[in-house]
């Protein structure tokens, strides 16, 4: 299968290659101590350009994308993700699905030119378009209702701030789980 041009891949482009980062910062609960508290983190992300894939009329050009984070120097990821981002050109939407490894998944998405370089995508818990589905489990014991991430794409850099806001049982409401880095092109 042929590799989409950048202009097929619209503002998603940027993000093709593989990237690492290791100024990545995590703020979340702790369920082992009990408290919110920092977690410092580096990771590495593959972005794989694939497309058309044809939704009757509806065609998309994506990034197949594969994400683990580490804590320090431990060899084991704390933190994984699977999914894809979509360019939607004819809406001017952008889509990613992530799977974690919690039995958790998001669509997140919204309107973006062909140019940005910086959008932000949403998802909301209860959402049937960009939304948010989770096991029982984790929907009695911290429940994500909201999802948000603004990326921001350089030559050969790209960074994000995304907040999850999380229903977490233990603290007896709403807490703002946030991820941040910076992730440099190590390949394409």
């Amino acid at each position: 299968m042929p590799v989409p041009t950048p202009a097929q891949l619209g503002p998603l482009a940027a993000l093709a290659g593989t990237w690492e980062g290791t100024k990545g910062m995590d703020v979340s609960f702790h369920n082992e101590d009990g408290v919110v508290g920092d977690t410092p983190y580096r990771e590495k992300v593959t972005l794989s350009p694939f497309g058309p894939v044809d939704n009757g009329s509806q065609q998309l050009f994506g990034l197949d994308y594969r994400m683990a984070a580490w804590r320090g120097d431990e060899e084991d990821p704390f933190h994984t993700e699977i999914g894809y981002w979509l360019w939607d050109a004819a809406r001017g939407e952008i889509y990613r699905c992530i799977m974690v490894p919690r039995a958790a998944v998001v669509i997140a998405g919204g309107k973006v030119s062909a140019d940005s370089t910086s959008f932000t995508l949403t998802s909301t818990l209860g959402s049937t378009t960009y939304g948010v589905l989770e096991n029982p489990y984790l929907a009695e014991k911290s429940s994500t209702t909201k999802f948000e991430i603004t990326i921001a794409t350089g030559a050969d850099s790209w960074s994000y701030d995304e907040t999850t806001t999380v229903n977490v049982e233990r603290l007896g409401g709403e807490l703002a789980h946030t991820d941040r880095n910076e992730l440099h092109r190590v390949s394409e």
